[in-house]
């Protein structure tokens, strides 16, 4: 039932084509075989091989095919550090309803946006961003100079669509020699949350919380922003960093933003934040990537080449920060 709702609603949207709809993992290897695909929806509780186990062969069988995994929490969140593009959360027999179906669409759509493009949805309200010339293009592949933790009071990184995969692989490099506090703004749902910090603390080896209000910041811990509020730092009269939890309208449209994170940072900090904008769409974090760069901070940007969306570092580049 759940395979012929899901693709009544890409068929009458006009926004795609269903090549194919199998029940097992050996029937999408089989398809697969001989087929393309632009993208694979996958659930992950499937007879035989579940789809988390063969979510790695299937991005092998598919090169270039997104994979959008409908699943709940725990399970999506791997499914993400595997390299899945999105996920959907998994609704039960009596909620495919419109709503479902609208979220689905409106995921191929964004997730078909042509690198560099902004694609307004439920999630952002972003301006259309202008062509990357290719000179601010190469910015993105040049090595900046090699900085180290003694250069930095803390590390803040925003992230959406991709973001997470390519975090699991940025954290797995961190020694535990570096105790720099690192600050996470990822586009996830509030549900979400306490499975993806978790994961995160497995992934990097070193704890990590999910924000609270008054939140004090401290060495060798990670904090992830809430599903449902943004991360906003503020300075202690000791001269420590804590933070505050925050409702306000972003101008991306996001909750959590990241834009909020790294303003309220840069404020604080100035050039010893380093500030890291991962794979995602639209243009959250271009703001305060801006800010950063305006007063000599780091701003790394993930490139094009290793996005599964480069809208949002693609943002920051083209800002030229």
């Amino acid at each position: 039932m759940a395979r012929a709702i899901m693709a009544r609603a890409i068929t009458a949207s006009g926004e795609g084509v269903v090549v194919q709809a199998v029940p097992t993992v050996a029937a999408a290897m089989a398809f697969l075989a001989t087929g393309t695909v632009e993208f694979i929806l996958l659930d992950i509780n499937l007879p035989g091989v579940d789809g988390l186990t063969a979510l790695p062969d299937l991005l092998v069988a598919a090169p270039g095919a997104k994979v959008v995994v409908v699943s709940s929490a725990a399970e999506g969140i791997q499914a993400l550090a595997l390299g899945a593009a999105e996920v959907l959360a998994k609704p039960g027999p009596a909620d495919y309803t419109r709503r479902f179906s609208a979220t689905l669409v409106d995921t191929l759509t964004r997730l078909s946006a042509p690198a560099g493009t902004a694609v307004p949805s439920r999630a952002t309200a972003a301006k259309p961003l202008e062509p990357i010339p290719a000179s601010r293009k190469s910015q993105s592949i040049v090595p900046p100079p090699s900085p180290t933790s003694a250069d930095f009071d803390l590390v803040a990184i925003g992230a959406s669509t991709g973001g997470i995969h390519a975090l699991s692989l940025l954290l797995r490099e961190i020694p535990a020699s570096c105790r720099v506090p690192i600050l996470i703004t990822q586009h996830l749902p509030a549900s979400f949350m306490p499975y993806f910090a978790a994961q995160l603390t497995v992934l990097a080896g070193r704890p990590c919380d999910v924000a609270i209000d008054r939140l004090r910041v401290r060495p060798g811990r990670m904090v992830v922003a809430p599903g449902d509020a943004h991360m906003v730092g503020v300075r202690l009269p000791d001269g420590g960093t804590a933070i505050r939890l925050s409702h306000d309208q972003a101008a991306s449209g996001c909750l959590p933003s990241v834009d909020p994170m790294l303003t309220s940072l840069v404020a604080i900090h100035g050039n010893r934040l380093l500030t890291i904008i991962l794979s995602g769409m639209g243009r959250d974090g271009s703001d305060g990537a801006r800010a950063a760069h305006a007063v000599g901070g780091c701003v790394v940007a993930q490139d094009s080449a290793s996005s599964v969306v480069w809208g949002m570092p693609g943002a920051v580049v083209a800002a030229g920060a």
